[in-house]
């Protein structure tokens, strides 16, 4: 396995690994990520045609948007480096019968290996977890297909930001393990254009991420101040 770069943190990957067991569980550490799911999905199957198409999921955790892209049709390659979050990927998808190829590898190797292999790349919650992402979206640019998509989510920094993704939903209503983020790394909206034009990608959307702890759901909306999606294009 290569760990081109070096571009992650061992903390981090221990810290996501330690949760791997109780990643499918609904009700579990990973609850809030199950009610994004849905919404996340539903982002990018607006934007392109999921059926037979090739896409990679970066930072893939325990599958959870993996296997519902490749339930809808597309023919999922997904990376990852948490070997234990990998293991329960792969034995949740012999029970649930839907195929992924799941690697245990980085973004910046895969990139290497297959330039220009697929027609749409996720990487959904990790930017804010890793040292360079810079060095992610390049590799994710480099792996698409000219006229391909790349879809992003990841954490504003703001007050807002502050107040709910980390006091609110770690401290107050533990919907997420203390410490699961740091307000330092996220990403504002502008910051990831710049990455995104840097890497030769063309901004198309930005759209608020909204999670409704009441309901245990989440929708698409204007406001991008918490959680934000963001799709670009690579040009033809």
């Amino acid at each position: 396995m290569s760990a081109a770069a070096g571009n992650f943190a061992q903390a981090e990957l221990d810290k996501f690994d330690a949760l791997a067991q109780r990643w499918w569980d609904p009700d579990g550490p990973q609850k809030a990520l199950h009610a994004l799911n849905p919404a996340r999905l539903g982002y990018v199957a607006q934007r392109i045609p999921l059926r037979d198409a090739a896409v990679l999921d970066v930072g893939c955790g325990g599958g959870l948007l993996s296997e519902a892209m490749a339930a809808a049709g597309a023919k999922v390659t997904a990376i990852d480096l948490a070997p234990g979050l990998l293991k329960v990927a792969r034995l949740h998808g012999l029970e649930s019968g839907v195929k992924v190829e799941y690697r245990q590898t980085t973004v910046e190797a895969l990139a290497g290996e297959l330039p220009g292999a697929f027609d749409a790349v996720t990487c959904m919650e990790m930017l804010e977890h890793v040292p360079d992402p810079g060095s992610v979206v390049r590799a994710c640019a480099a792996l698409l297909k000219p006229g391909g998509r790349l879809f992003l989510s990841t954490l504003n920094r703001t007050p807002a930001a502050f107040a709910l993704a980390i006091v609110g939903a770690e401290y107050i209503a533990r919907l997420l393990p203390q410490g699961t983020h740091q307000y330092r790394d996220f990403i504002r909206p502008s910051e990831l254009a710049r990455l995104l034009r840097e890497a030769g990608l063309e901004l198309e959307d930005v759209s608020g991420l909204l999670y409704e702890p009441w309901r245990n759901a989440a929708r698409i909306v204007r406001r991008t101040d918490v959680n934000y999606l963001a799709c670009a294009r690579k040009p033809e």
